[in-house]
């Protein structure tokens, strides 16, 4: 007999670089498909269900209560939107609007000048 029919037959398995399911993806891509025209966010779970924290909105409180007045004289309200380095804070951190955070810069200036804040720790005021 020769060699050949003394080697039993063996079928060759699909390469490993290339899923069985006939196209040339990579084995590496796993499930991944090709996403659909109309289909290109993946659906998601509503904000408590993953367990993250959810954020509240930051609004202006100028805006929401119009009573409120900025006023340089009152270094009460003005503490407020200053750092304990007395920085002033930006709106993004505050959530104060554009229009009220410049009023808010200048009466905090104002105060500093007339020494009803402090410009740094260091001063006493």
């Amino acid at each position: 007999m020769s060699e050949e029919a003394k080697t039993p037959e063996v079928k060759a398995a699909p390469a490993a670089s290339t899923p069985a399911t006939g196209d040339r993806r990579p084995a590496s891509w796993g499930d991944r498909r090709p996403a659909a025209a109309g289909d290109r966010r993946p659906a998601r779970k509503p904000a408590g269900a993953r367990g993250r924290f959810q954020r509240r909105r930051k609004f202006c409180k100028f805006c929401a209560d119009k009573t409120m007045n900025i006023d340089h004289k009152d270094p009460v309200l003005l503490g407020q939107f200053v750092t304990e380095r007395y920085k002033i804070l930006p709106s993004r951190v505050t959530g104060t609007c554009a229009k009220h955070q410049r009023s808010l810069t200048t009466a905090i200036k104002r105060a500093r000048v007339l020494a009803l804040l402090s410009f740094t720790p260091l001063h006493h005021g």
